[in-house]
């Protein structure tokens, strides 16, 4: 079954959607672009050419795209801030939706999406696009297969040189006052290392800074300390200010202890380390390139291209994607979990900070 799509968005990551995601999944037949939508000309007539559209099937109004054209979902590509009414309008009309992540621009926004859709019945993916990395999928594999025994201990780092104005995109991130790191990037890397570690996340502790070398406003620095439901032990840095870019963004450090061998990534290069009895000690040090290297999965489609796939495929009666409103919300709450702990120094449980806006969300 093709699912047929309304396009909101085609400017900034809009255009990547029309440039790539979409096209490899109109080739196949997995979806339909029926219409695209944008305020903006400009941006609407790059999509249009990127879509091979024609004119009248492109609109400024996401109401008017909707009326005049026959569509089974929403791929809201905008700004999280102003995507609530666009999933009313859904919710109006029926609509299932793909949005881009994070779900919405706070807690409780988010919460009344997922409160909404729900009782309506819709479906609605988010595209945590570093989960379905080729690096990451396969890491995930193996971490999950069990041969390497229980997981005991997870560990990522991003780090990069971005301090001057500018050179962490967009230029935007330099201008807010809080926390760009936890809401823009951390988002995803918390997300997917509590999925390699297949539990959710109980509690969070979070240190977050700008240093006086940075040119951010907000901290632009943060170090992440998970503990899962089941025990599991996670540490996060993501650093925007070092001197040198060791793991930049999409090439993140990431280490799994398991018991019986310790698996890690490392600028797209995955390698085992199997336990050593005779190699016990607390000296010495072993090289990643020692590691016995671990090919890669193969598939047509990695990122958002494989999550567009994904989402049709739960349309049309498959299993749900497993980055659904809810699954995205519960990645939500322990970002801004994160952001609690930064402010008060407190460790912050999330399953109360998860019910607590969802109880208020029942409220309004």
């Amino acid at each position: 079954m093709t699912i047929r799509i309304v396009l909101v968005g085609t400017g900034n990551q809009g255009a990547a959607w029309a440039r790539e995601f979409l096209p490899a999944n109109e080739a196949d037949g997995t979806v339909e672009v029926v219409a695209a939508v944008d305020p903006d000309e400009e941006a609407l007539e790059r999509g249009r050419e990127l879509l091979d559209l024609p004119s009248e099937r492109c609109y400024a109004s996401t109401e008017a795209a909707i009326e005049e054209r026959e569509a089974d979902a929403l791929a809201l590509v905008v700004p999280p801030h102003v995507r609530e009414p666009l999933v009313d309008l859904a919710v109006e009309h029926g609509l299932d939706l793909l949005c881009e992540k994070p779900l919405a621009h706070a807690m409780e926004s988010a919460a009344r999406i997922v409160q909404r859709t729900e009782d309506a019945g819709l479906k609605v993916g988010v595209t945590m696009t570093q989960r379905f990395r080729r690096d990451v999928r396969t890491l995930r594999r193996h971490v999950r297969s069990g041969e390497y025994g229980p997981v005991d201990n997870c560990y990522c780092r991003y780090a990069t040189n971005a301090r001057s104005y500018g050179t962490w995109k967009p230029e935007r991130l330099y201008d807010e006052e809080h926390h760009p790191m936890l809401v823009e990037g951390a988002i995803h890397h918390l997300d997917l290392l509590a999925d390699l570690v297949d539990d959710r996340v109980r509690t969070v502790f979070c240190n977050a800074w700008n240093p006086e070398h940075s040119e951010f406003a907000g901290a632009p620095n943060a170090t992440v300390h998970l503990v899962t439901e089941g025990g599991t032990s996670v540490t996060y840095e993501g650093l925007n200010t070092v001197a040198a870019t060791f793991n930049g963004w999409g090439a993140e450090h990431v280490r799994v202890d398991c018991v019986d061998a310790t698996l890690a990534l490392d600028g797209h290069e995955l390698r085992a380390f199997p336990y050593d009895r005779d190699a016990e000690g607390f000296t010495g040090g072993t090289r990643f390139e020692e590691g016995t290297p671990i090919p890669l999965d193969e598939r047509a489609k990695w990122g958002n291209a494989w999550l567009v796939e994904q989402f049709a495929d739960w349309c049309s009666g498959g299993d749900a994607m497993e980055t659904n409103a809810r699954d995205n919300l519960r990645s939500m709450a322990t970002v801004f979990a994160a952001i609690e702990s930064a402010e008060t120094g407190e460790a912050v449980d999330v399953p109360s900070l998860l019910a607590d806006v969802e109880t208020a969300a029942r409220e309004v």
